[in-house]
């Protein structure tokens, strides 16, 4: 797929599947395109050319014949109730609890009934460690525990796919556990994931597979073992000497510097 913003090229010749059950980490510099693509997948944001295809389905598109046409707002909509996406921000109602942005979705979107859907936002935010904070307004939630809420509100679609752009980016670094605890356990679940992210720790435990991008492009593709541990392109080498990675088979570090994570 290609996309460009004006004359700047923020996504050139990408192409990437996902299997189901997988997990996918996309790794890289900021400015890279890392966001973009995943804002692509969800069609959040609209390709210049490729097609991208979700459990079979064209996002963004139908086709009749060989002519692509693009999908009304409310089409659009309908096709993305099949992908859950998690940002940086956690992008809560702040007027509504816990429990009610959770709730929300399914209510409107799928059209469940309060109580069905308000019994499944209970066992959403039980799975992610929060059923007794179901009344809490978001201004009474720490980072972390706003960011596990929205976790459970992009599951309480039900989604096939679920994309996580940077998700502890936007916490101090003692909450980061308690998020990547919740897609760890959605990993080990065989939810299908794609997640762009600088923890190199859970790409490493994680991931079957690890893309690295900068300038627009996938550099480099392969196991997280290899694209981690030994990487074959040099730009690759070059990002992995910015962070520590480490193998926890082995107890030790298989990068070397460790001088911070690079920004999404």
């Amino acid at each position: 797929m290609w996309k460009a913003f004006g004359r700047h090229v923020v996504l050139e010749d990408v192409s990437l599947s996902l299997a189901e059950g997988e997990v996918a980490c996309i790794i890289g510099p900021s400015g890279g395109g890392k966001s973009t693509l995943l804002r692509s997948v969800n069609g959040l944001e609209r390709i210049d050319s490729g097609r991208i295809y979700v459990d079979g389905q064209l996002m963004g598109y139908r086709e009749a014949g060989s002519r692509l046409h693009e999908l009304s707002t409310k089409a659009l909509s309908r096709s993305r109730v099949e992908i859950g996406m998690v940002f940086q921000h956690f992008n809560l109602f702040p007027h509504l609890t816990a429990l009610q942005n959770v709730a929300l979705g399914p209510r409107h979107v799928r059209r469940e009934q309060k109580r069905e859907s308000e019994a499944a936002g209970m066992e959403l935010l039980a799975r992610v460690g929060l059923r007794e904070k179901s009344d809490a307004y978001p201004r009474e939630l720490s980072g972390g525990q706003q960011q596990r809420v929205a976790i459970a509100r992009a599951l309480a679609m039900r989604p096939r796919l679920m994309l996580f752009d940077e998700p502890t980016s936007a916490l101090d670094p003692e909450l980061v556990g308690e998020v990547l605890k919740v897609m760890e356990d959605l990993a080990a679940q065989n939810m299908t994931m794609l997640v762009v992210t600088h923890e190199m720790q859970f790409a490493w435990e994680c991931a079957s597979r690890v893309a690295f991008m900068a300038e627009g492009r996938i550099v480099e593709l392969g196991p997280a073992s290899r694209v981690l541990g030994d990487p074959a392109e040099q730009r690759t080498k070059e990002f992995l000497r910015r962070v520590r990675v480490f193998d926890p088979k082995a107890s030790r570090a298989v990068g070397l510097l460790d001088s911070g994570s690079p920004d999404s």
